[in-house]
């Protein structure tokens, strides 16, 4: 069987196959094939593949047209889409119904693993949580390269400098990150979450859990935050006002999956922040979970920066390649029959029925 992957149309600078999965998947005793120049925008040159046994195609067309099973970051354009052959596969890093649910016919066995289940199982597999690591890291250096002051206490002869504080807006995996990588570079953090079990993780980090006086626990039984009631908003924006009137940073990633992320930081609270503070929004491509924040802009507000890219990935693409990239492999791993030498649509196993899109 023959596993392939082509570039990504700009600006995506990932990749889903490295000279090192390569070498893992000729292992699994499949092919690979990849389009001229590949991995050149990352520094892969093509004798890396060539060297582990990939065979270099002329262009994307021949990859498309001659793989069993394309590997791609994000989900093929409709000219990509026609050149894939029927009765292949297709594994993408991310699913919008909103945009590709046309695509989801039974010509190609597509599978999205941000669909991924939260299992012991698929741990090697969660592109979610490796991505996510890295954004709430990005999302800290980010906000630093526009905040104008130092973030670690220092005691100089001229006099103390104060260290800088950060709140962070969700504890999920970005938060944690980026609650742990503020906090290494001498800030003062603190963090709230609609998830009290995330009281515990904070505090771990080294962070000031802020919590809603009187608050349930909103959190699925998948681990994953739910809607908020109104009563439960109402103290959270009273809490957050005063918050936001201390903080120098506000890094935003809470996210409702399926759902728009939940509007938290007002325009009233960004009003109380002082002049040259920061806010960053992880969540912007979902809707956002700041007042005016816009994505792949940074909008100033009397002085306040309100930052919202809409692929922080692009930030650090070698290594968001490189882990990509080992968990597609896991999964490719997981739907290979080396005894069949197929790839197996078993819809008894949990990951593979989760992750394949259906009509």
């Amino acid at each position: 069987m023959k596993v392939g992957s082509i570039k990504e149309l700009s600006p995506e600078k990932r990749l889903s196959i490295t000279p090192d999965t390569s070498k893992s998947f000729k292992n699994l005793g499949l092919s690979v094939f990849l389009e001229k120049g590949y991995g050149d925008d990352l520094g892969y040159t093509d004798k890396d593949y060539i060297n582990n046994g990939v065979e270099i195609l002329n262009n994307s067309d021949d990859v498309l047209l001659k793989s069993d099973l394309i590997c791609k970051v994000n989900f093929p354009n409709e000219n990509e889409f026609k050149k894939l052959r029927d009765n292949s596969h297709l594994i993408v890093s991310n699913y919008n119904p909103e945009k590709e649910k046309i695509f989801v016919k039974d010509k190609v066995k597509i599978f999205a693993l941000n669909l991924l289940p939260r299992i012991t199982r698929a741990q090697s597999m969660d592109v979610l949580s490796s991505q996510a690591n890295l954004a709430g890291y990005r999302a800290v250096i980010e906000s630093i390269y526009e905040y104008q002051k130092a973030i670690p206490m220092m005691m100089t002869a001229a006099g103390t400098v104060p260290a800088a504080k950060v709140l962070v807006v969700g504890a999920g995996v970005a938060g944690l990150q980026a609650i742990a990588t503020a906090k290494r570079l001498g800030a003062i953090v603190s963090a709230t979450d609609v998830r009290l079990t995330a009281k515990e993780q904070v505090e771990s980090l080294g962070g000031k859990f802020l919590s809603v006086e009187g608050s349930e626990n909103l959190e699925t039984k998948g681990g994953y935050a739910k809607e908020a009631g109104e009563d439960f908003k109402k103290k959270q924006s009273e809490m957050l006002e005063n918050a936001a009137s201390k903080n120098d940073i506000i890094i935003c990633t809470a996210l409702i999956p399926g759902r728009p992320a939940p509007r938290i930081i007002t325009e009233k609270m960004i009003d109380k922040m002082k002049p040259g503070s920061i806010v960053f929004d992880l969540a912007v491509t979902q809707g956002g979970n700041s007042a005016y924040s816009e994505i792949d802009k940074i909008i100033d507000k009397k002085g306040i920066k309100i930052i919202g890219i809409s692929n922080v990935m692009n930030k650090l693409p070698l290594t968001a390649s490189n882990l990509y990239a080992k968990n597609l492999f896991s999964f490719v791993r997981n739907l290979y029959s080396r005894e069949k030498k197929q790839f197996v649509i078993n819809l008894e196993d949990e990951i593979i029925k989760s992750t394949l899109l259906k009509e």
